[in-house]
């Protein structure tokens, strides 16, 4: 208790802990079922649960066969293959578009900035059935319905929120007589825009580039409305695979999405403290 402030009284440690341990206890609740994905992925058998010999440890209880199984089915490889391609490709739309709107909304000179806001986010608020079904109705009149290009689309609207939340966010500590004194060097906008701004608030574009992009490696429901059957990602593989066959290869798959998060997740928390160190506020 040597870190904890001299006048604490008996009740605030009793609150500090209990706080800590509180907090111990439900981020267990809620990672405890993730985890528990991971041991099960190297089932030696078909089962979704655990063998005798796994839980005696025994080493041939144990297999990657079903890893094995991803790179060997096509079906997998061609999700894999699409999901990586789409979000790509749909995050760097939303990337571009997203840093675009967040630069206009954060002028203050802006009409109407409370609305437009709320039409860019919308997207996030609105339920995802909802969105999916009119962006259906809406790209069949274009023939964009089982199309690459309505997908990423789709998929970039999706991400484009996440993309002005990030980036807003970063601009509010954006000294923004920088900008006018590269102006007033004799720059035009563009060049100060992509010489000046762009560097200072990278963390935060490539942040919600992130964000994006996981948005869309993640995303089912409008897949399910939109995509064709060669437009399969990996979540509509998994969802199809808990309905026509049960198989531990989707355990697998989802070890493999597991360690994808959380090394985004190292990334974003990397780029918060870098963007932390730019505006001069980490500790």
């Amino acid at each position: 208790m040597k870190h904890l402030p001299a006048y604490f009284t008996f009740w605030h440690i009793f609150g500090h802990y209990a706080l800590k341990w509180t907090a111990f206890t439900v981020l267990a609740f809620l990672m405890l079922p993730i985890l528990i994905i991971v041991p099960l992925s190297f089932n030696a058998e078909p089962y979704f649960s655990f063998t005798e010999g796994m839980i005696a440890l025994d080493p041939e209880a144990y297999s990657t066969r079903w890893y094995a199984a991803i790179f060997s089915d096509q079906k997998w490889l061609l999700s894999i293959r699409n999901s990586f391609l789409i979000g790509t490709m749909a995050a760097t739309l939303s990337t571009i578009l997203g840093t675009i709107a967040a630069v206009g909304l954060s002028s203050p000179v802006m009409p109407f900035k409370r609305l437009i806001t709320a039409l860019l986010l919308s997207p996030m608020i609105v339920p995802l059935i909802i969105v999916a079904a009119g962006m259906f109705f809406f790209y069949s009149r274009f023939n964009l319905v089982g199309s690459f290009t309505g997908l990423v689309i789709a998929h970039a609207a999706l991400g484009m929120p996440f993309v002005i939340i990030t980036v807003t966010a970063t601009l509010s500590g954006f000294d923004r007589s920088l900008y006018n004194a590269g102006i007033s060097m004799g720059a035009s906008p563009l060049k100060v825009f992509w010489d000046v701004v762009i560097p200072l608030i990278r963390p935060g574009v490539i942040s919600g580039g992130l964000f994006a992009f996981v948005t869309s490696f993640d995303e089912v429901v409008v897949v399910l409305f939109l995509a064709g059957p060669e437009q399969r990602t990996i979540p509509r593989q998994m969802f199809s695979g808990l309905r026509e066959q049960i198989n531990p290869t989707i355990l697998a798959v989802a070890t493999l999405l597991i360690l994808i998060s959380v090394s985004l997740l190292v990334a974003l928390e990397i780029l918060r403290r870098r963007s932390e160190r730019l505006r001069g506020t980490a500790f």
